[in-house]
């Protein structure tokens, strides 16, 4: 099993036992649907509905059927069997971490990707922050991530 982190459970809603996610997933639409399966504190469980509220991602979960039964899931990572749900074309966010960043006025690696907005990114470079919308190219052989040249940005 390859886990890859959907969201985070951060509290529940109602006595019923639905769970609140909050979560930037890429690929939302594919996982979010009744009978998928989401892994939270080691153990899997099956969709039996869900919903948009606000901004989270509203489940509730096979074999949950009060709040009583669900406190210690609370503020834990919840993840997903990726070779379930991601096709060998599709790349998440923290697959390129690491990544060399370039353009001819810079070169250097992916340390991690920060989210200002749900829609805006920025790579940080180690000592560089880099919008999201700059990049032309990514290489995932080479692990190369190609910008735009914007002359005056970096030194």
């Amino acid at each position: 099993m390859n886990k890859v982190v959907l969201g985070k459970y951060v509290n529940t809603h109602g006595l019923k036992g639905e769970i609140r996610i909050k979560s930037n997933f890429k690929y939302k639409d594919k996982v979010f649907q009744i009978n998928n399966e989401i892994i939270i504190d080691s153990k899997t469980y099956k969709i039996m509905s869900y919903r948009v509220h606000k901004d989270y991602d509203m489940v509730t979960l096979e074999g949950i059927n009060s709040i009583e039964e669900i406190p210690f899931m609370k503020n834990t990572k919840v993840y997903i069997d990726r070779d379930k749900y991601l096709n060998n074309n599709e790349y998440l966010d923290s697959d390129l971490i690491g990544f060399t960043v370039k353009s001819k006025y810079l070169n250097k690696k992916l340390t991690s990707i920060n989210y200002i907005t749900k829609t805006k990114k920025l790579l940080e470079c180690e000592d560089s922050l880099v919008p999201y919308e700059l990049i032309t190219n990514i290489d995932f052989d080479n692990k190369i991530i190609t910008i735009k040249d914007v002359k005056g940005l970096w030194k």
